[in-house]
């Protein structure tokens, strides 16, 4: 019965449960969950949904501001292919089968090599000063650092290219700089931010031991950012060839400015082949990159 106590139970007990029993309470079982605390989901749905509303109208009215006429894109595919098969296939392999045009592939390579190298250089100390959890110094380093990455990274590499193009002449040092100016901007923000998510503890011990803030940046922050660093380093690379490869096409030589010459002599054709070995250079180039970013997680696995 509900009221009454179990044999051998103490007095208190019994009396506890003979009071509960008077008011129509039962004692909790033993083995019952306890009660757990959830928020109250209708507030949190209705902004969730108010928002993507709120997207869809901003949308609907972006289209109609920028008078976009959709009608016009169910034959786009039709129209691009039929664009490309009447004017640029197939494509002439043979204006790209020369030792001028090969050359201007190593260029590029070696114009995005460089660039990676110095940017990557430049872009360590950066990341130093414009991490706020490490940087020596939060009134003198920081701000000016962060505004360094900032600079670079708000202008696209083809303006650089322009910009330099204009100052320098044609040629391949204003790609070379302006790659530069975009590797340092690129790796800059990716590093600091790789600094600033690193653990407290190990900085801590070494400050602890007597470190000065040079020493605590070689021995606690780059061990734990050292595999971050070099798959960001990788992938650094990777873009800024990519990249390389139409700079060119403003001045800064390489393999755009082949393509350039190409497009305003109105060589389709021609610009088709340059098109294809551009893509290839460019799986080329990203299937190295993953390969050695599978060999150094191994090896710092």
């Amino acid at each position: 019965m509900r009221g009454l106590a179990a044999p051998g139970a103490d007095p208190a007990t019994k009396a506890v449960e003979g009071e509960l029993s008077r008011v129509g309470a039962t004692p909790r079982a033993a083995n019952s969950s306890p009660a757990t605390w959830s928020r109250f989901r209708y507030p949190q749905s209705l902004y969730k949904y108010a928002a993507l509303l709120a997207s869809l109208a901003f949308l609907a009215f972006s289209v109609d501001f920028l008078d976009i006429d959709l009608e016009r894109l169910p034959g786009l595919l039709g129209r691009m292919a039929e664009t490309l098969g009447r004017r640029y296939f197939p494509p002439n392999i043979g204006h790209i089968v020369n030792a001028e045009y090969w050359h201007t592939v190593v260029e590029t390579l070696q114009m995005s090599y460089f660039a990676t190298v110095i940017g990557l250089a430049a872009a360590v100390p950066l990341a130093w000063f414009a991490a706020h959890n490490i940087t020596p110094s939060r009134r003198f380093l920081y701000k000016p650092a962060r505004l360094v990455i900032m600079a670079c990274r708000s202008v696209h590499e083809m303006i650089w290219t322009i910009l330099l193009v204009m100052i320098l002449g044609f040629g391949m040092l204003p790609g070379a700089l302006a790659l530069t100016l975009y590797c340092i901007g690129f790796a800059g923000k990716l590093f600091s931010e790789s600094i600033e998510a690193i653990r407290p503890g190990q900085v801590e011990a070494i400050r602890s031991a007597g470190a000065n803030k040079l020493q605590v940046f070689v021995y606690a922050v780059l061990p734990q950012v050292r595999v971050a660093w070099t798959g960001i380093s990788i992938y650094t690379w990777d873009v800024t060839f990519r990249a390389a490869t139409v700079v060119g096409f403003f001045g800064a030589g390489g393999m755009g400015w082949y393509l350039r010459e190409s497009v305003q002599r109105v060589a389709s054709k021609d610009v088709a082949a340059i098109l294809l070995s551009i893509i290839v250079v460019v799986v080329l180039s990203e299937l190295l990159s993953a390969w050695l970013r599978t060999r150094i997680a191994k090896a710092v696995a």
